[in-house]
């Protein structure tokens, strides 16, 4: 598959080419005998939808995300799946996993948790006392978990190009703590935060200056019916995060929202967030997931 891809980048000189050779090879390599332990990474692929062109394991296995004036690096894998519809249709949607698992739910632990927050001395006393001693004396680490709040893409051409978006996810951050109950996020379905992250080079507005990504390395297995990519780069640096929402359930949220804010940074505009997602990638067609179940 390599060869011929090699081969045909070296005729067509464009992305499309490019995008176009992997994709013909992955769909001449339906008949391979491979294992088909190979392709259990895809059994949560949604072959039985029509539109199900190519399928997608992605893993997130490091990089950091900035957000105010709090980094959170990446150490627990994050899993992106689904299939990708005909990169010629013009639709970049992702088809959802199967089990609706489509970016897994993985908690990340946030450096310094809730130390460093100090009751607002507008407080009541008894709540000014409460929460000190909550955080002074109690469990103050935090996690923090990426949800996705729409419909994720993956713009095949421009992944493979290193030249746009390249994968687009709407997401909310859920932060997690005894103190600051079940519900406290940022973002939400209605607002939330966007990544448009590329392969190539960004255009942040200051003070960021642009970063640069890298599609990663393409290779193939024995029988050349499954493509791999590892050391991917996306890379988003102009998107803005609004303020925390629902920290200390429904009766404390007014007064919790705004300490977690200035603790985080928060709200933060664009231009003063970074991500930086590394990680591999397997992709097959949905046919070769059909033949090997």
């Amino acid at each position: 598959m390599i060869q011929a891809l090699t081969g045909r980048a070296l005729r067509r000189t464009s992305v499309i080419g490019l995008v176009a050779s992997v994709a013909a090879m992955l769909v001449l390599a339906v008949a391979g005998s491979a294992s088909a332990n190979e392709f259990s990474v895809f059994s949560d692929c949604p072959t039985a939808n029509p539109e199900a062109f190519d399928c997608i394991h992605s893993l997130t296995t490091g990089g950091e995300v900035k957000v105010g004036n709090t980094a959170v690096p990446i150490k627990n894998v994050i899993t992106l799946q689904g299939a990708i519809r005909n990169p010629f249709s013009g639709n970049a949607e992702l088809i959802p996993a199967k089990d609706g698992n489509t970016l897994s739910k993985t908690p990340q632990t946030v450096p310094g948790g809730l130390l460093g927050i100090i009751a607002p001395v507008g407080w009541p006393t008894w709540l000014q006392e409460l929460f000190n001693n909550f955080i002074n004396e109690g469990v103050t680490g935090v996690t923090a978990t990426t949800e996705l709040v729409g419909k994720a893409e993956v713009h095949l051409f421009s992944f493979i190009g290193g030249n746009g978006t390249g994968v687009a996810l709407p997401v909310r951050v859920k932060l997690n703590n005894a103190f600051l109950g079940s519900g406290c996020y940022v973002g939400s379905a209605s607002h939330p935060i966007q990544l448009n992250l590329t392969t190539g080079t960004t255009a942040p507005p200051p003070p960021n200056t642009p970063i640069t990504g890298s599609p990663g390395t393409l290779s193939e297995n024995a029988e050349q019916n499954i493509l791999f990519d590892t050391g991917f780069k996306l890379v988003e640096n102009a998107f803005s995060a609004p303020g925390a929402s629902g920290c200390g359930g429904f009766l404390l949220e007014l007064l919790i929202d705004p300490a977690v804010n200035l603790k985080l940074g928060l709200p933060s505009a664009a231009g003063h967030n970074t991500a930086v997602l590394t990680g591999e990638q397997a992709i097959t067609t949905a046919e070769n997931v059909r033949l090997h179940p």
